[in-house]
């Protein structure tokens, strides 16, 4: 009889025992990992929420786009064509090099924000006349401050081949001397207006180190592309567009219309931008 209650006793705690095992070992460890798998795509989920949220919260961010500049090439300005050429021979160069004359008129500075935001460098090249005044002054500090080159496109728009030697030399300098005073540089890119330059200006180049530059086409000024459409599709479709190609836009308002999708157009034929600060003095 005692062998019998004990053996019964026995049974009845092994079988308590297994109960309990199997409740504390098996699905504990299933919730565990099920959880682990959860709490592993919440804070994915949460890293990529937390990239949107970084670009929301950036306006100014450029787009990503894959090599808009090459940071390792330096380049050259080309006087046969005016286009930009990669110093070391033999380097792909499909790229080209924005600028913007007449700067900070009326467009500049909505022209900037448009290249700010899709990424993409300029020279923005400025005329003395336009700052003379305060809103000039803060315009150009703000071109300035987002990045851009700030070129010089003379004090007053002369036709330098019209002027003496003193004056050209006034017409380059006194600007070089204004816009340090706004932004605390000087130029370093000229560019003649009408593209006309002389002996005079080019000793006066050569004397403040800075770099002379034409273009290699534009068509803002053709009555027939004073409008977005027209206009976005002769600068990105034109036979004249080489790889470095120096592209010469204005500050006008279909230009500034036109920017936006000058730029998506040469993008979808995969072309970078040129970075001015790639660009050395021959």
């Amino acid at each position: 009889m005692k062998f019998f209650l004990v053996f019964t006793v026995t049974v009845m705690m092994m079988f308590a025992a297994a109960c309990t095992a199997d409740n504390t070992g098996v699905e504990p460890n299933d919730s565990n990992e099920s959880a682990n798998v959860s709490d592993e795509q919440a804070g994915s989920k949460t890293t990529e929420t937390d990239k949107e949220k970084e670009n929301e919260e950036e306006p100014g961010r450029p787009e990503k786009e894959e090599a808009i500049t090459d940071e390792e090439l330096r380049y050259t300005v080309r006087e046969s064509d005016w286009t930009v050429q990669p110093v070391e021979e033999g380097k792909e160069n499909q790229n080209v090099l924005i600028t913007i004359d007449d700067a900070p008129d009326t467009y500049s500075l909505q022209m900037a924000h448009t290249l700010k935001e899709k990424g993409v460098p300029a020279i923005f090249f400025v005329n003395g006349h336009f700052l003379q005044d305060e809103e000039g002054k803060n315009h150009l500090k703000e071109i300035y401050d987002m990045g851009f080159a700030i070129g010089n496109h003379t004090m007053n728009h002369v036709s330098l081949n019209n002027v003496s030697a003193e004056e050209t030399r006034q017409e380059i300098e006194q600007l070089n001397d204004l816009v340090e005073n706004i932004t605390g540089e000087k130029p370093v890119f000229f560019r003649a207006p009408f593209g006309i330059n002389t002996d005079e200006s080019k000793a006066v180049l050569e004397e403040n180190e800075m770099i002379w530059m034409n273009w290699t086409y534009g068509y803002d000024w053709e009555e027939e592309y004073m409008e977005a459409d027209a206009l976005t599709n002769i600068m990105v479709n034109t036979d004249l567009l080489v790889h470095g190609a120096n592209l010469l836009m204005h500050d006008r308002e279909w230009t500034k219309e036109a920017l936006p999708h000058i730029i998506d157009g040469f993008k979808e034929k995969g072309y970078g931008f040129i970075h001015p600060d790639q660009i050395d003095i021959n």
